[in-house]
């Protein structure tokens, strides 16, 4: 050993190892673990280096310092949820990491917010872009979700709706999408138009079962306090003391957009979702890629743009929809390079082009001098 070196030479490594300690009770250790430790394995999953060892009424951590630290928070901040009643599953344990990682709030904040209760199951937003999305819908007359698939932005919609109706605040829900193709690829089907629309509107039909009692829905539709709607039955109408979603709005031209949004009357509420990168429509611009540009800054109005971080499903739908944001940024890229000459291929194509038009030229000159 080196004469000013300070460090004896059977020093512990203590910056290798980390240890901690939770003492949790009885109750919420039920509640922390989940069934068939499915909350613990779930927590072992996202901290790799981190060995979890439950003895009694204690958690004891051990692994990598770091991670020993983060996984020490994301326990505390479990206990304080379970204590305060909130019912978590394996996602809820990830969005919690998640959440504490980039340091935007704290998880009782985003996940203790239950919309409404069904069925024994809580309804609430489960990622900080979603709690913002839902404060929104509390506190402006007209919110635009806009995401990705799977971040919610219908569901949550719904939700408050329902949430609307049961406090009394709306005498009714309606809920409404576009279906383009009605009177065009559909007229082989059989019945009635509504019964051909019905397809593009059973996805609303379901969540509504999903958040209601059932054997009520179908009472609620029949006195109009529920209606679900194809968009071209919103014109001519003044929709009053209203909850209203329009799902889907990517698929409205802006005809249809301005036509819906001026429906608004007095005591209404208005949410319009979509997704900008799932345009259906066959020819001419989204009305919701178009609303976002007229619209923004007015007041009470407001624009909630999700994001891949805000997908509740299978965390691969995030990774998917990741990849496909990078592939049309790309193909975007180089459409704009075309447009500019800057594009390698492009200008080797218009080369090549200028170089058979030159040959082509000289061939005829020189057939022209040989008649001559």
């Amino acid at each position: 050993m080196a004469p000013n070196d300070p460090t004896p030479p059977d020093a512990p490594l203590e910056s290798a190892f980390g240890h901690a300690e939770l003492e949790v009770d009885g109750l919420a250790m039920v509640r922390l673990l989940g069934p068939q430790d499915r909350l613990l394995t779930r927590l072992e999953h996202e901290f790799p280096g981190v060995e979890v060892h439950v003895r009694g009424n204690r958690v004891a951590l051990d692994g990598d310092p770091s991670q020993v630290a983060a996984a020490e928070r994301l326990v505390r901040e479990l206990v304080t949820m379970v204590r305060d009643g909130v019912d978590l599953g394996p996602s809820d344990v990830s969005t919690s990491a998640r959440i504490l990682e980039r340091g935007e709030t704290t998880p009782a904040e985003v996940l203790s917010q239950a919309i409404i209760s069904s069925r024994g199951k809580s309804i609430r937003p489960k990622t900080h872009g979603q709690k913002a999305y839902v404060d929104a819908m509390d506190h402006h007359t007209v919110t635009f979700g806009i995401g990705p698939a799977g971040t919610g932005k219908t569901y949550l919609a719904m939700a408050k709706a329902v949430q609307a109706l049961q406090r009394k605040e709306v005498d009714r829900i309606i809920l409404s999408r576009p279906a383009i193709e009605a009177g065009e690829r559909l007229g082989f089907l059989p019945g009635t138009l509504t019964d051909k629309i019905d397809p593009y509107l059973r996805p609303l039909y379901d969540a509504l079962n999903e958040m209601m009692d059932p054997e009520i829905v179908p009472k609620l539709l029949a006195t109009g306090t529920v209606e679900v709607a194809p968009l071209a039955y919103m014109r001519g109408r003044t929709l009053n003391n209203s909850f209203v979603v329009l799902d889907e709005a990517q698929n409205t031209t802006p005809e249809q957009m301005k036509m819906f949004l001026t429906r608004l009357g007095f005591g209404t509420r208005m949410v319009v979702t979509g997704d900008i990168t799932q345009v259906d429509l066959p020819l001419g611009a989204s009305g919701l890629q178009l609303v976002s540009h007229i619209l923004d800054g007015v007041d009470d109005i407001h624009f909630a743009r999700l994001t891949s971080d805000d997908v509740v499903r299978h965390s691969l739908v995030g990774r998917i929809v990741d990849a496909y944001t990078r592939y049309d940024a790309e193909q975007q890229a180089r459409q704009h390079a075309r447009e500019l000459g800057g594009d390698p291929d492009g200008v080797n194509r218009a080369a090549r082009r200028g170089r058979a038009a030159d040959s082509t030229a000289r061939g005829h000159e020189h057939k022209g001098r040989r008649r001559s």
